[in-house]
């Protein structure tokens, strides 16, 4: 029951999608800058240091379109942002690295996952508001990470298993907090499932969504050296 028109900001079902889209995106955004800085202090050199706080003004950077294209359509930007505060820092509070590779894989691992859903939401959007998101979605950090990571396990190949298990708990909390954020958030649900004015789930369109980011995962942890 995929709606047979094109996606309008007129209709309030939509809208409502859009705001909350651009509200999560923007404070994900907020959040990975601060925690890029922090994960900076356990940067081994100041090479390391330098090449995070990098990726940290990247992410800051990308937050500026995004209160933009709210303001545009005449929203408030903080109001839109405001209800995603709370399971994104949870997500980050229940993954807080303990080391530098930890972060690393978790910058890597857990940032691209949460993207991945993006993504997917993004697919149902107008052409204005999908070009907008991807254009903030881009993987800038996959080689500096897969480096690093890479070189450490050569250095000591019983870090792969600690961080596997690491990758491993990052994917199921960023799949619980993405849920919670869905089940809450009526017009996203709905959005995904290609029905912005019909309530309820297609749970074969779901399934889909899930197999796809999590071959994305699988790929991932298969670059950086670890199992799934």
């Amino acid at each position: 029951m995929v709606a047979s028109v094109a996606p309008d900001l007129s209709d309030p079902d939509y809208r409502s999608a859009v705001v909350d889209l651009l509200g999560a995106i923007g404070y994900g955004e907020i959040s990975a800058f601060e925690r890029l800085t922090e994960d900076a202090g356990m940067a081994p050199s100041l090479e390391d240091k330098v090449a995070l706080l990098g990726l940290a003004s990247v992410q800051y950077a990308k937050l500026e379109p995004i209160r933009v294209r709210l303001e545009v359509i005449c929203e408030d930007p903080y109001a839109a942002m405001e209800p995603f505060r709370r399971p994104i820092d949870d997500f980050h509070r229940y993954t807080a690295p303990g080391d530098w590779y930890e972060s690393l894989v978790k910058a890597y691992v857990g940032d691209n996952l949460v993207r991945d859903f993006y993504r997917e939401f993004a697919r149902h959007l107008d052409a204005e508001t999908r070009t907008l998101i991807e254009s903030t979605l881009g993987d800038d950090r996959s080689g500096f990470v897969v480096d690093r990571v890479r070189a450490g396990i050569a250095e000591d190949p019983r870090l792969a298993g600690r961080l596997a298990l690491w990758g491993r708990r990052i994917m199921g909390e960023a799949l619980a907090q993405t849920q919670h954020v869905a089940a809450h958030r009526d017009a996203l649900s709905d959005l995904v499932a290609g029905e912005t004015s019909i309530a309820g789930l297609d749970l074969a369109v779901i399934a889909e969504m899930f197999a796809r980011i999590t071959q994305r995962h699988i790929e991932r942890m298969a670059a950086l050296g670890l199992a799934h």
